[in-house]
């Protein structure tokens, strides 16, 4: 697969990602006031990259997984605890943050007190998702729950959310390569990884095989926020669709560690790494390949 291939085919993924999440939101609508839903809806539906879940539709594709409607309604979860992480993360109490993916934040167009509620509300509603849909595939009734354990463990304090106060903990400070190693290895990578794992799990793919796409993801989810990181130094808010940067906020990045030459490289390293994990293991991966790849040659 080369790079016009892999654009393509995001281009389709976030198509079969956007309707399940469509779909997922509609029913939750449909459960709450309409100001809680409305400002889910604002949330989830933004123009993001999807990755998280093109992420865990082709782990469970290239791990042999083939109900292909079920798992995009599995990747949806995904999508919807990211976004809940980002209209929280955007709060005045956290970073204050006025855009996200071109648009104005959560908060900014809803309120605080309805964000934070309606974000709340993203966490039970999906593990529910994942739940019914990975009963569907592959695992099996008695698998789904250990796909869902997987996705909350990675949402919660000892990941997403642990980073996130690491995160804040750190504005200010220097933190030494071991220390933003792992604040980002818990706010960014955990959710990656679990993409990865989840996808993987549902198609009920071998221990070997899941154990090797978690340091895939891992090593990629590093590699995506020192790009992330690249990017904020050399590219226009316009361009990325965020406001304010972690540089703004007086947080430290690989880019003030490592200079911007030596963040790139240490990405390059990590991507390596990624694909030496998938080497070891005897699937036909074509499509995590070239995405490893992406991750540090995107433009935003």
């Amino acid at each position: 697969m080369d790079y016009l291939e892999l654009k393509e085919y995001l281009g389709a993924e976030m198509l079969c990602v956007d309707k399940a999440l469509d779909q997922a939101i509609t029913f939750i609508e449909s459960e709450l006031e309409s100001d809680i839903g409305d400002a889910i809806r604002h949330g989830v539906m933004s123009d993001g990259k999807r990755l998280r879940p093109i992420l865990c539709t082709t782990a469970y594709r290239e791990c042999g997984g083939r109900a292909e409607k079920d798992v995009y309604d599995l990747s949806a979860s995904l999508e919807m605890i990211h976004a809940y992480s980002l209209m929280h993360d955007d709060l005045p109490c956290m970073d204050d943050a006025e855009l996200r993916r071109g648009q104005a934040t959560t908060h900014s167009v809803f309120g605080e007190d309805v964000t934070i509620r309606a974000a709340a509300a993203l966490i039970p509603a999906a593990a529910r998702q994942a739940l019914q849909s990975a009963r569907k595939l592959e695992c099996g009734a008695s698998g789904a729950a250990v796909v869902v354990r997987e996705l909350l463990e990675a949402a919660g304090a000892g990941g997403m959310v642990g980073g996130q106060w690491l995160d804040l903990l750190g504005e200010g400070q220097t933190l030494s390569p071991k220390e933003l190693d792992e604040l980002h290895g818990r706010k960014t990578g955990a959710l990656l990884t679990a993409s990865l794992v989840m996808g993987a799990l549902a198609a009920a793919a071998e221990t070997e095989t899941v154990s090797a796409l978690a340091s895939y993801g891992r090593s990629m989810g590093l590699a995506f926020q020192i790009t992330d990181d690249v990017l904020d130094a050399t590219q226009s808010a316009e361009l990325l669709g965020k406001n304010p940067s972690d540089v703004d906020l007086d947080k430290s990045t690989y880019v003030g560690l490592y200079g911007l030459d030596q963040a790139k490289e240490h990405a390059r390293e990590r991507i390596a790494d990624a694909l030496g994990a998938l080497e070891s293991i005897d699937i036909d991966a074509p499509v995590l390949t070239v995405l490893a790849r992406y991750v540090i040659e995107r433009e935003r």
